[in-house]
């Protein structure tokens, strides 16, 4: 069922999954972005600011941060699942996984609860080991 109501080529999901997965990164930042203008953003030392942030903002750098550093990954992943076109429910299901991981990564991160942040950063782990072995299980079978 979840395969009829995907996108034809199927492997197109990945590529709209890089895109949604780049547009979690920021979503943090916007809690910086409203602290950073709370607390007076200093264009002169703009990572000098970041102590005076409250803990929550501090958090959303973090997550912010923490989102590059996945991002990359899952990138490549996705791209190899396009590239050899995995055509596997369960590569569309991870890939989807990532990005609702990610982005209860962000929640959970912000709101200082470590137990589900860590969880959904395993499911994020997960879910990018799966694209990658699906995708070198295709491109060598």
């Amino acid at each position: 069922m979840l395969m009829q109501l995907l996108p034809s080529p199927v492997s197109a999901i990945f590529l709209y999954a890089i895109a949604a997965a780049a547009v979690l990164i920021y979503l943090p930042f916007i809690l910086v972005s409203y602290a950073r203008a709370r607390v007076g953003y200093d264009l002169y030392a703009p990572r000098a600011m970041f102590d005076k942030l409250p803990p929550y903002a501090q958090r959303a750098t973090w997550a912010h941060q923490n989102s590059f550093e996945t991002f990359m990954i899952f990138a490549a992943a996705a791209l190899m699942a396009y590239i050899t076109d995995v055509n596997s429910p369960t590569a569309v299901r991870a890939a989807i996984a990532f990005l609702v991981a990610r982005f209860f990564y962000s929640v959970f991160y912000i709101l200082n609860i470590p137990i589900l942040r860590s969880l959904m950063f395993a499911i994020g782990c997960l879910s990018t080991a799966t694209i990658f072995v699906l995708s070198i299980t295709k491109a060598t079978s």
